[in-house]
């Protein structure tokens, strides 16, 4: 018996059984910023049978062991436990791989631009212009947006009236992190584009392997950072608002 259905979200799956993000990696189904299409939809896209891609998510959930703490729980944990580990799982990584893997691609840039230019230029071009409006975006996550999630969820669970933001709603910063989050994931689609599915040339040195490699990292994290808000904190934010 089938456990999902092509008429759900892929983001309502990913959110519900997480065992479901390891089919989608594995056929490159966005289910980030892409979440809202449903799955026929989604798998129309790529060009595959969803009845084949629900099998196999109904499979992976069938097999699934106890699920690891970042991608089970969060649909009923506290808001203030699931920013704790976005806070310390992905805004952590993203402070320290980012500015590790712009110095990479500098030094791959200098020694490679003469032979690999064509592909290396436009994506440094786009790395590093990933790298500012990541670093910005984390940066009001944790001074604006998050800090009022957690004001919020206080006053419910302590029977206060919250006292309300100069933001107003929650939704403003909320749509401007989607916003945001689109760009992101633009952004890992156009690196996608310029590496060729991020595989690296014959002649490539350990340095530049090293930088597809770690390109890869980033983009899985990044597709679980955003799976986590865009599906789970942003739309339970707007629910205890409501």
């Amino acid at each position: 018996m089938s456990t999902t259905t092509a008429e759900l979200t892929v983001g309502e799956i990913a959110a519900r059984f997480p065992a479901s993000i390891r089919v989608f990696e594995r056929h490159r189904i966005d289910f980030c910023c892409g979440g809202k299409s449903p799955v026929s939809d989604a798998c129309q896209v790529r060009g595959l049978d969803a009845a084949t891609i629900l099998r196999e998510i109904d499979a992976e959930i069938g097999r699934e062991a106890p699920a690891a703490p970042d991608d089970a729980g969060w649909q009923t944990a506290s808001l203030d436990s699931l920013i704790g580990h976005i806070l310390s799982t992905h805004h952590s990584y993203m402070k320290t791989q980012l500015p590790r893997m712009a110095a990479m691609m500098d030094k791959v840039l200098s020694k490679h631009s003469e032979r690999h230019g064509d592909v290396l230029e436009p994506l440094a071009v786009t790395l590093f212009a990933m790298r500012e409006e990541l670093e910005s975006h984390l940066m009001k996550e944790e001074m604006i947006l998050f800090p009022l999630i957690r004001k919020m969820e206080d006053a419910v669970q302590s029977g206060q009236p919250f006292a309300g933001s100069h933001c107003g709603s929650v939704q403003n910063p909320i749509r401007v992190m989607l916003m945001e989050h689109d760009s992101a994931g633009e952004g890992l689609e156009r690196i996608r584009q310029l590496t060729n599915g991020l595989t690296p040339p014959e002649d490539a040195c350990n340095t530049f392997r090293g930088l597809y490699y770690e390109l890869g990292a980033l983009e899985a994290d990044l597709h679980r950072h955003i799976h986590l808000e865009n599906n789970i904190l942003f739309p339970r934010a707007a629910e205890l608002e409501r």
